[in-house]
């Protein structure tokens, strides 16, 4: 069978730097090919050679037998792709931003199948900003998928969305495709990779491994296990920022205290009547669906928006009477928008620690050791938005952390992370729970799930069940917590 991609002796250099280096590839057609690899590895860049975004510094790639350099309106044609970010107008509606991306093509598409298709039609008119992470993934992939593309090329599609959209990303693609079409899809999530024909594994912009994907190993944890390895394998070891991490005492019982806290937008209630405790030095997990309410809940505990109704405290500080107050007791990790992506990390870090009152000789041993922990030295003089995903997650968590505040706010700290720095944050936030930190975290990992002593699952802004991880997967009658997860997110459907 012919090939879609084929590359040779293929190298990018950005200042000195090679972010690919001497890479043969030949991707057979009609494949479903997964791209892993650790952040900054060079994935992204190998995506956007392949669709023509950039150029190489030496080499030769051919894709769907053009050359992206000097046929790019021939491969624009026969493409479709899904960058990690900017692939929406978040000002335009979804239909508006099919519209766009078919005159783009010039392709006269069935809109209504390919909102059918992806379950928009009901929201065809909502603006692609106010849509849920989940929904805003499949109008990207609705937008990739006009003109029928030979070639999909999906760059972290599954970033940031709930285990039952991810399967509805990945049911999608599969019954898009036919024996012609070819997919690379670079992902994160190694249960996702282990479902593909092929595998590549990149490592600081070299190949490691290419081959089919079985022959990682025949079930999902030996697959992990085996990548893992190829990776650089993954050592236990203490969390360096928890060393020497000093919080005042504190009388408070709960640390963190909602009392039937709500959010109501028009006749739309965001979060309804929500109740919960975080005790000193507890991991309290909220957990659901995209759109379940659960950043806005943490919008609200840090005074970042008014609650409609119900009271926020913080060390027993009102939120609403004293935002200033509570908020100092705080290190916030959002979703998105915690950095100023204009700044570089070293920008961003002396913003972060000048706000948070760090001055002086302190100031700056506290930014010196956020840089070496978490391995931010290369970038530190890098303008922020021009960072891997997964180090402005370490950068963002830095920041978070850098004035060792009593209390963590982390709206999915892992998210776009490579499954190694998945385990280290982890290190990291189970060692200052230790320490009397209280921590209250965001995840789409279920793996993630079971560190956290309490969870509140989420749906439709309402908390549908409160348990400990070992309970919740007894109450939902499941093996484990993805399948707990589930199962009380369906049941909550049908009731």
């Amino acid at each position: 069978m012919a090939n879609c991609v084929e590359i040779s002796s293929l190298t990018k250099t950005y200042e000195n730097h090679n972010a690919l280096e001497n890479i043969n590839l030949k991707l057979e057609k009609g494949k479903i090919v997964a791209l892993i690899g650790a952040d900054g590895s060079g994935k992204t860049t190998l995506l956007r050679l392949v669709i023509g975004l950039i150029c190489p510094s030496c080499g030769n790639i051919l894709t769907l037998n053009f050359n992206p350099v000097t046929k790019k309106e021939e491969i624009v044609k026969l493409t479709g792709y899904m960058p990690q970010k900017f692939g929406l107008y978040e000002d335009l509606t979804v239909i508006e931003n099919l519209k766009l991306y078919s005159k783009l093509k010039n392709d006269n598409s069935n809109y209504d199948e390919l909102l059918e298709f992806t379950k928009l039609k009901s929201f065809k008119e909502r603006l692609a900003g106010n849509l849920s992470g989940g929904m805003k993934q499949k109008l990207g992939l609705a937008c990739a998928l006009i003109g029928k593309p030979e070639l999909l090329i999906l760059d972290e599609p599954s970033v940031g969305v709930d285990p039952i959209s991810r399967i509805d990303l990945l049911n999608l693609v599969k019954k898009t495709i036919d024996k012609n079409t070819s997919v690379i899809w670079s992902s994160s999530y190694l249960d996702e990779a282990f479902n593909f024909d092929l595998s590549i594994i990149l490592d600081k912009g070299k190949i490691i491994f290419e081959g089919n994907t079985n022959s990682l190993g025949k079930n999902l944890e030996e697959f992990e296990n085996k990548v893992i390895n190829l990776m650089g394998g993954s050592k236990e070891k203490p969390s360096e920022i928890a060393k020497n991490y000093h919080i005042a005492p504190y009388q408070e019982t709960c640390r963190v205290l909602a009392e039937n806290l709500s959010k109501r937008y028009g006749d739309f209630w965001a979060v309804k009547n929500n109740s919960f405790c975080i005790q000193k030095g507890e991991i309290f997990g909220l957990l659901g669906p995209n759109g379940a309410g659960k950043s806005t809940t943490f919008k609200m505990m840090c005074a970042l928006i008014k609650p409609t109704g119900g009271k926020g405290y913080i060390m027993g500080v009102d939120v609403v009477e004293n935002p200033a107050k509570a908020r100092n007791y705080i290190g916030y990790m959002a979703q998105k928008f915690s950095l100023y992506s204009r700044l570089s990390v070293l920008d961003n870090l002396n913003f972060f620690s000048g706000v948070y009152g760090l001055f002086g000789k302190e100031k700056k041993e506290k930014i010196d050791r956020i840089i070496d922990i978490f391995e931010l030295e290369e970038y530190k003089n890098t303008i922020t938005s021009l960072l891997p995903l997964g180090f402005k997650q370490r950068l963002s968590l830095g920041c978070a952390l850098i004035h060792q505040p009593p209390i963590l706010f982390l709206d999915e700290p892992t998210s776009g992370v490579d499954i190694i720095q998945r385990k280290e944050f982890w290190t990291h936030i189970k060692a200052l729970s230790k320490m009397g930190v209280s921590v209250l975290v965001t995840t789409h990992f279920m793996d993630e799930a079971r560190f956290c002593d309490n969870i509140s699952l989420f749906y439709n802004g309402e908390i549908i069940a409160l348990d400990t991880p070992d309970n919740l997967i007894k109450k939902a009658n499941a093996k484990d917590m993805n399948e707990a997860f589930f199962n009380l997110i369906l049941g909550a459907k049908k009731s």
